[in-house]
């Protein structure tokens, strides 16, 4: 929960993951042929959703659609949601074979934040999946093929001998919004449309704490030293597998120096140059965006949401 008590985009306990029947061959079975089985796709990375009228994520009949699925050992079980087992899909090749009324896939980075929470969750979960066993086909340790176990959720090395196993892993990230009070630090990259600002992140390295990588990432990236500093939120970021740590930080220095060019430019804003739509803030389904927004919020006449002439920018298509 982020500060407003609202969760972020992507997150919050919308499925039963019944991680136990995933090694339960007999409760697996059960699942892929029960009636009620639903299914979720995933076609070059992008999620199906309906538009009827408003965006819903598509779940379609896990027996109605099994001729247009893939070999039964890609399936993926995600668990059970609203009372159906789940599972996910990714299909290969052209424009996939499926009804009109099906909906259309979507770049899940837009639609996220028009789906409820637990429909965007559901297929935040599905998207990552299907991108983390894409990226282990192959053996880490010898090269040598995987298989698909424990419903989808493990990929087994095929050389006995070997015996390597690879789970689902996420990479940390910090996301930080650093303000001296009166003002925050956003900073952009030279890759953006002219206008569109945000929140200092970065990867967390081997050996560093969560605040040992806020402080040397504020820095590497700005100049600015921090002090003081608290956790304020996740968000899962299946773009392709990163956990967002949402932190709050209050500057030490205020001068800005660029150390390490991965920004082109980095400023401190004022809540009235917000308001005015000074910088394009990130995307609301961001956990970048509430750091902001609770930030602003806290010391405004009015929330930012009433604020007309603030700005967002949208992900890419």
């Amino acid at each position: 929960m982020t500060a407003s008590g609202r969760p972020n985009v992507f997150s919050g306990p919308y499925i039963d993951r019944i991680s136990i029947s995933r090694r339960d061959p007999a409760a697996l079975a059960a699942a892929l042929t029960d009636p009620s089985s639903r299914i979720v796709l995933v076609w070059r990375s992008r999620s199906l959703v309906r538009q009827t009228p408003a965006p819903q994520a598509s779940l379609l009949p896990l027996e109605s659609f099994r001729q247009v699925l893939p070999d039964q050992g890609d399936l993926i079980l995600l668990g059970r949601y609203n009372g159906h087992a789940t599972f996910v899909a990714e299909l290969a090749g052209e424009a996939p074979p499926l009804p009109s009324d099906a909906g259309e896939f979507v770049d899940l980075r837009r639609a996220g934040g028009l789906l409820g929470f637990e429909e965007a969750g559901l297929l935040a979960y599905a998207r990552a999946m299907i991108s983390w066993r894409n990226r282990h086909r192959y053996c880490g340790r010898c090269g040598a093929p995987t298989r698909a176990d424990h419903a989808g959720h493990v990929m087994s090395c095929t050389v006995e001998a070997c015996g390597q196993q690879a789970f689902p892993r996420l990479d940390p990230a910090v996301i930080v919004l650093v303000t001296d009070g009166e003002r925050a630090l956003l900073g952009r990259q030279a890759t953006w449309p002219a206008g569109r600002y945000s929140t200092i992140a970065g990867f967390v390295e081997p050996g560093e704490s969560l605040e040992d990588t806020v402080r040397r990432e504020v820095f590497e990236e700005t100049g600015v030293r921090v002090g003081k500093l608290r956790y304020h939120s996740s968000q899962p970021w299946p773009f392709p597998a990163s956990l967002m740590l949402g932190f709050m930080a209050e500057a030490e220095t205020g001068e800005i120096s660029l150390q390490d060019h991965e920004l082109e430019d980095a400023r401190w804003f004022t809540r009235e140059q917000i308001a005015a739509g000074t910088p394009a803030l990130p995307p609301p389904q961001s956990v970048s965006f509430r750091l902001i927004e609770d930030w602003y919020d806290a010391g405004a006449r009015r929330p930012l949401s009433e604020e007309p002439g603030a700005r967002r920018w949208e992900a890419p298509r």
